[in-house]
């Protein structure tokens, strides 16, 4: 109960309002003779503000102020125990607000919870405020000064995601409001949001169009361009001398040549230790003219 007092007060205070009930506990409603026909009825409304006021308490605290007279004396017994303002609490408090940082919760919930603690402490001090009509222009300053320390310190606690607004909200003269800052920074959280994901629907929308166009455009595509060794083209590389046209179990110098080529090669498998001539000639069978009804040798280099 002594941490939120102040806000569970605020609170209580509003709905009564609300009920137009905050005379029962301020003293206006004041008890009528018993033997005043407004009796019951002043009875009845007040015992229905102390059931309101009960219900709101935990249960630790309302069991020990649960034998109160009226709603005024439950009132006056609350502000005795948690009204008191000490240096400890306000220590808690201020320590609690400048170790809070951004980390892992979203612009929304960060702000949230610093404007709570803000307005926590201002409650805490709201008795040493001027409460005058002042007309020189101090309260306003007042004002303003507080306005730019929360920001300050709101802009201290975010992450370094967002180091460019922070500098450029420090930069600008006069300081802009919080309400300002805070919905410049929502714009640009939920613009971080949206890009990664329309980033991944284009990479997406790209691949499917290029898996229902395979091969269709080539760059740099020559039928005699050999410089990428055969890949790519559809022909077959020999995993014997790296040339592509044929495999190597048709690679006829490793096994020799077939007997209806009509050339002859003994295989490269099984090599013979022979002194090799600087010109080799491999006959070639040429068949003539059929008039001439000879074969005739050609020697090739």
């Amino acid at each position: 109960m002594l941490v939120g007092y102040h806000s569970w007060r605020r609170s209580v205070l509003r709905g009564l309002s609300v009920k137009n009930k905050l005379g029962f506990i301020n003293g206006e409603c004041k008890r009528p003779d018993p033997h005043s026909p407004t009796f019951r009825q002043w009875e009845r409304c007040d015992d229905m503000v102390t059931l309101w006021i009960l219900n709101s308490l935990s249960k630790e605290i309302a069991y020990s102020v649960e034998y109160a007279n009226d709603a005024m004396e439950l009132w006056i017994e609350l502000e005795d125990r948690y009204e008191k303002t000490n240096g400890a609490r306000l220590y808690q408090i201020q320590k609690k607000i400048n170790d809070t940082s951004q980390g892992t919760l979203d612009i929304t919930n960060y702000y949230t919870k610093l404007k709570k603690l803000w307005e926590e402490l201002s409650t805490l001090s709201n008795k040493s405020q001027c409460s005058c009509n002042c007309t020189c222009g101090t309260e306003k300053n007042f004002y303003k000064t507080e306005q730019d320390r929360r920001l300050i310190q709101f802009l201290m606690g975010l992450n370094e995601t967002y180091i460019v607004i922070r500098g450029s909200v420090l930069m600008m003269n006069p300081l802009p409001n919080l309400a300002q800052v805070f919905s410049l920074l929502i714009q640009d959280e939920k613009h971080r949001e949206i890009k990664p994901n329309t980033q991944l629907f284009i990479e997406s929308t790209s691949m499917n169009a290029a898996s229902f166009r395979p091969n269709t455009y080539r760059t740099n595509y020559s039928p005699n361009n050999s410089s990428n060794g055969g890949q790519g083209s559809g022909r077959p590389i020999c995993d014997y001398c790296k040339k592509p046209g044929h495999t190597k179990d048709r690679y006829f110098k490793l096994y020799g040549y077939p007997k209806s080529s009509g050339l002859q090669s003994k295989p490269k498998s099984k090599p013979k230790h022979q002194p090799e001539s600087r010109l080799q000639s491999k006959p070639e069978l040429q068949q003539g003219k059929e008039n001439s009804g000879q074969c005739t040798w050609k020697s090739v280099l």
